[in-house]
């Protein structure tokens, strides 16, 4: 229970705080503001991607070792679905460190 709190809890701040500051960042550098802003919001996606992806991947692998334990037979039919998932969940922290490397170019 309390590692479904967690994740709740970080994928909300996620969710609130990134793109705010994205958007901050991002307004604040085409005016000629703050480019440390910009280079703190990259460093803030890049974390919370990989933060995020992590318990995603484990929660995931997790839950299929757990099958795979309970019912060998289902391996085959258990280990695709969980690949493609992981690759899922490995394309949203690509996209955030594209978007970190995009607002870099700002700097």
């Amino acid at each position: 229970m309390k590692g479904k709190v967690v994740l709740v809890l970080a994928v909300l701040g996620a969710a609130v705080l990134l793109p705010s500051g994205f958007a901050l960042a991002a307004e604040e550098a085409g005016a000629g503001g703050n480019r440390a802003l910009v280079a703190l919001s990259a460093g803030i996606a890049i974390a919370g991607a990989a933060f995020g992806a992590a318990l995603g991947q484990g929660r995931a692998v997790s839950a299929a070792m757990e099958s795979i334990g309970r019912n060998p037979g289902a391996a085959e039919r258990i280990q695709t679905p969980m690949i493609i998932g992981i690759a899922f969940i490995e394309a949203l922290a690509i996209y955030a460190f594209v978007i970190a490397i995009l607002l870099q170019g700002k700097v």
